[in-house]
């Protein structure tokens, strides 16, 4: 079998994963901004670490020792997103991407926003991102399937919500010419007033921008947990729509388990709902028995619906 065979024969069972089986995406990209607050979260205080090399040595750590973890496994963990610092390490010799797929059967996304811009007309747009092209090229040998981006809303402001998911869908056309899998994100703030109101249009922008893609292109859609369940079922059914994923978005994991049982299709894709409880100090027998217990939660939850 030649590579590119063996190559098309994976994107394919990836394909397969991430569209159909039971589990949940893990988020494990906290970036430059957020890493510090994640740490301090597992136990590691800003004084561990003396620049940012040695904080996202810290953090690399960190994921490791959860990607290595005995429940971290495809069986109910789909897939991971990773920070573009994680793919291009290593865990024991082995490339992160490789090591996810080949050792545990997990589905590896790679986060490639340049984090927000300031806000305007009620949301935050991505930030510019002209090196792009060379990083999904990066990505795609290293052996990811798809990508992640997030932009943020703030309020239900028609042009800006219509600003942000049309940014989004551009940005996704250019990830799927590249033979990636694009996770298209626009979170909406769970503390806002107007989150419902602010979830409709959502609903409708999205729906217009999936309805005029080609026949032969899909994208997933990372949301946060709507007001109303199943607000985003007729997303879930949409043929150009691979899977929708739930973000936590600052619920406490109880919480957003909850929420996400009520809402039909929807799976969770976690990052500080995953960690809580984590801590660099605990020994590996405790660290293990917690991340399977909140494994198996988050999966129970993705399953409800």
């Amino acid at each position: 079998m030649s590579f590119d065979t063996a190559m098309d024969n994976t994107i394919s069972e990836m394909a397969k994963q991430a569209a159909n089986k039971d589990g949940f995406i893990a988020a494990l990209d906290q970036s430059g901004g957020s890493t510090p607050k994640a740490l301090r979260l597992y136990g590691v205080e800003e004084s561990a670490y003396a620049n940012d090399e040695e904080m996202f040595g810290l953090i690399h750590q960190m994921r490791a020792r959860i990607i290595k973890s005995p429940a971290f496994m495809g069986d109910k963990v789909m897939g991971a997103i990773l920070f573009e610092r994680t793919m291009e390490g290593d865990i024991d010799g082995i490339p992160t991407a490789e090591y996810l797929w080949q050792k545990r059967k997990v589905v590896p996304f790679l986060k490639v926003d340049k984090g927000l811009m300031d806000e305007a007309d009620g949301v935050q747009m991505m930030k510019p991102m002209p090196d792009l092209d060379a990083l999904l090229e990066r990505a795609v040998s290293k052996g990811i399937f798809g990508t992640k981006m997030r932009s943020v809303i703030h309020a239900a402001n028609p042009k800006g919500i219509a600003a942000v998911v049309a940014q989004q869908f551009d940005v996704g056309r250019q990830i799927l010419g590249h033979g990636l899998m694009p996770i298209i994100e626009p979170e909406v703030t769970i503390t806002i007033a107007d989150k419902a109101d602010a979830e409709d249009i959502l609903l409708a922008e999205i729906t217009r921008q999936l309805d005029a893609l080609p026949a032969d292109r899909q994208v997933m859609l990372k949301l946060s947990l709507p007001e109303k369940a199943n607000q985003y079922k007729s997303l879930c059914e949409h043929p150009r729509v691979m899977r929708v994923v739930a973000l936590s978005g600052g619920y406490s994991r109880q919480d957003a388990n909850a929420k996400l049982a009520q809402n039909t299709r929807m799976i969770a894709s976690f990052s500080r709902a995953l960690t809580e409880g984590l801590s660099a100090q605990q020994s590996d027998a405790d660290f293990d028995a917690t991340l399977a217990a909140t494994i198996e939660g988050i999966f129970q939850a993705s399953r409800a619906g």
